[in-house]
């Protein structure tokens, strides 16, 4: 057995706060629940162009996909949005045969200014559609390549904190500024964000919660190093595949102060769909996984199944009348106390209260605070990602 190094949890809870406030001078997300977005609202209140494109890859797109997917079954907004957050021609295709490219905005998005991915999707623009200020959004870092064209052609531009990493950047303009285009309450959305923020630093219900479930995955890492988080509403596939990236690019590193190579790897499910293939692996499968429930108390939705007698399946009329919203609760909580009998499966629940912004910007910063903890306990960077870097290298010079 490896012997892995952590924080020992016993003796640094003390020590581990004033860690993460230490590092929160220097980490830029932290600070993000109390900026001035009044700028990042003025401009989206005069767009009006209905299809809107985000083209940005991995953190420059899978927390605005998340909290529109959270949103939009409820919301039921007006404009379109897009994401260009992939080189598949087919995607490609896809995307641009839907829509009218002069009813059209693109928020180009790419911290470093220089990515391949999105710099490729942006030529392909531009042969459609000739670079106008009308049209275009550039966010990026403050002096990058693409900030420099912001500013010589004009384009409206918004900066990304330096100190911001793309997996943490949601709350940044980054997410913002095509959430608030959309008509999603930006102010709402950073609100549940600073609950939860303040809540831990004031060693409230979220410091305990967090600290007690790192506490869990840093000492049992060996043995439970896969986390499924298992989310019953289709509002939370995306929020699945951001906390994928989230979780496997911060926590997946070479330690700091050995040569052990650890991580947590991310597994996103959604339920009721998974209980039908996956849960078989996590019920009889080899112990290795730990299990995360999200659910949603109000789903603010009065639909129910009819009451309706169908021939040869009256056995399961005992469902007529039931709302859906308690039918897909229930399920979840069969299989909750399922898996609980299994005694040897480490579980934990999360309720969300209802499906709006406070209740995703709480989700998003509870879970970026729950990572910056477990990798203090797993001696990790969280904020670097050197397996990813030295890819990027590798596909330039495929072409150099």
């Amino acid at each position: 057995m490896q012997n892995i190094q952590f924080f020992d949890s016993s003796k640094m809870n003390g020590k581990l706060l004033e860690s993460i406030k230490e590092e929160s001078s220097d980490i830029g997300y932290y600070s993000l629940t109390d900026q001035n977005v009044d700028s990042i609202i003025d401009f989206a209140s005069n767009v009006k162009q209905k299809n809107i494109v985000v083209v940005g890859i991995g953190g420059s797109s899978l927390g605005t996909a998340a909290v529109y997917d959270f949103l939009r079954y409820s919301h039921g907004f007006e404009k379109i949005l897009y994401f260009c957050e992939s080189t598949d021609p087919v995607l490609l295709n896809s995307t641009f045969n839907k829509l009218d490219l002069n009813d059209t905005l693109f928020i180009i998005i790419s911290k470093s200014g220089s990515t391949i991915e999105t710099v490729s999707i942006f030529k392909y623009i531009l042969s459609l559609v000739p670079l106008n200020k009308e049209q275009f959004v550039i966010l990026s870092d403050k002096g990058s390549s693409l900030h420099k064209l912001a500013s010589d052609k004009e384009l409206s531009y918004f900066e990304i904190p330096s100190n911001v990493g793309g997996r943490f950047s949601v709350l940044s303009c980054v997410g913002l500024v095509p959430l608030a285009i959309l008509g999603v309450d930006i102010k709402l959305l950073l609100a549940g964000a600073k609950n939860i923020k303040e809540s831990f630093f004031n060693k409230n219900i979220a410091y305990k919660n967090i600290i007690n479930k790192a506490s869990f995955y840093a000492s049992n890492v060996a043995k439970y190093n896969i986390n499924c988080l298992f989310s019953y509403s289709e509002a939370f596939r995306s929020f699945n595949d951001w906390y994928i990236q989230l979780w496997g690019e911060s926590l997946g590193k070479k330690q700091l102060h050995s040569y052990l190579n650890v991580g947590l790897t991310p597994i996103g499910l959604i339920g009721p769909t998974d209980q039908h293939s996956f849960l078989q692996l996590i019920v009889e499968g080899k112990r290795d996984k730990s299990v995360t429930f999200i659910k949603i108390k109000d789903f603010d939705s009065n639909l129910k199944i009819p009451k309706i007698t169908i021939p040869y399946l009256e056995e399961l009329d005992f469902i007529n009348g039931v709302a859906f919203s308690h039918l897909i609760n229930k399920q979840a909580d069969s299989i909750i106390e399922s898996l609980s009998n299994s005694k040897d499966i480490p579980l934990d629940i999360i309720e969300i209260d209802k499906i709006d912004e406070h209740a995703i910007g709480s989700l998003f910063f509870y879970y970026e605070l729950l990572t910056s903890v477990v990798a203090k306990m797993l001696d990790v960077n969280a904020y670097d990602q050197p397996g990813v870097e030295e890819g990027k290298k590798i596909l330039r010079g495929f072409f150099n």
